[in-house]
């Protein structure tokens, strides 16, 4: 089973090499896709640097900040191109845990989509603050409620995805970014009737660097959910 890790980064300089490590101990025989945003603080000459040591490790570089969605969406074509059977999407910052990748890997089995879950039980989060909690629970459940799903964590970022379910959803109409774009794929895979799991995953706030979250990402969120729905 061939396996592609897909990481986007920007500004990730102080996270990138250790990911990098990380993931290779959690999985020996993946690949990774780094796709940085053309990184001021250089992250992409360090991912540059690690290739060459590292024969799985791939580094696409894009002219300048594009978004998180755009870049699965990206990593989600070259994986099909490429012959991979199973596509991974993981933070850059430590928050999703590299030793829970073989859980979701294992779960997948006929499964279309696993989600590393912080809402069901055994899961949970650390490090984050009232304000967060609530934006991040009101939005699973409007998603949820308006989507008519029973995924507990349809915004989560950390999941483990066939390519055989990625080729029954047309990417070139997803356009979401950040949580929309998670909560649209956890949609189209739903709607390609492929199953869904989710397994229990403890999500740590970044480890260093600043969060990506912004007003901006949160009401384009609110506003593609409805608009899947209606259309």
């Amino acid at each position: 089973m061939k396996t592609l890790v897909i990481i986007p980064t920007y500004n990730e300089s102080e996270n990138i090499e250790k990911l990098v490590q990380e993931v290779f101990v959690s999985l020996p025989r993946t690949e990774i896709l780094v796709i940085d945003d053309n990184s001021p603080d250089g992250t992409g000459r360090i991912a540059d640097r690690l290739a060459v040591g590292h024969p799985g490790l791939r580094v696409l570089h894009r002219p300048g900040k594009m978004g998180m969605g755009n870049a699965y969406n990206q990593g989600f074509k070259y994986a099909m191109e490429h012959g991979y059977d199973v596509v991974f999407e993981m933070d850059a910052d430590f928050s999703h845990r590299p030793s829970d990748l073989p859980r979701l890997l294992e779960a997948l089995k006929e499964n279309g989509l696993v989600i590393g879950s912080r809402y069901i039980d055994g899961g949970g989060t650390v490090n984050w603050g009232l304000a967060r909690k609530l934006i991040s629970r009101s939005g699973n459940l409007y998603a949820r409620t308006v989507l008519g799903m029973e995924v507990k964590d349809i915004t989560a970022g950390f999941r483990c995805y066939s390519v055989r379910a990625l080729r029954r959803v047309d990417l070139d109409l997803v356009k979401s970014d950040g949580y929309g774009f998670q909560v649209e794929m956890t949609y189209r895979i739903k709607q390609a009737g492929y199953g869904i799991q989710e397994v229990p995953i403890i999500f740590e706030d970044r480890r260093a660097g600043r969060s990506k979250m912004s007003k901006h990402i949160i009401i384009e969120a609110f506003i593609r959910v409805l608009m899947m729905r209606l259309i």
